[in-house]
């Protein structure tokens, strides 16, 4: 025997799913262009990267060690 509410939210799924799906299929190029990553000039993609200086990668290097000591005493 199959529950009425088992099969409401059966239907209900299926109908938003159904939905869903034929809105994806509408919007595809508009969901694309924002998934895709930013381009720069000339079709090359735009640099955005930050790069730290070699003090703070000292620094959190050894956070790094007093955390991995700490850990291993416990």
């Amino acid at each position: 025997m199959i529950n009425r509410d088992f099969l409401m939210g059966f239907v209900s799924g299926t109908v938003v799913g159904a939905v869903g799906y034929r809105l994806y299929e509408q919007n595809g190029g508009q969901l694309q262009r924002l998934v895709q990553p930013k381009q720069g000039f000339g079709g090359q993609q735009a640099i955005t990267s930050y790069q730290p200086s070699m003090e703070e990668l000292q620094a959190q290097k050894e956070r790094l060690e007093d955390m991995i000591a700490e850990l291993q005493v416990k």
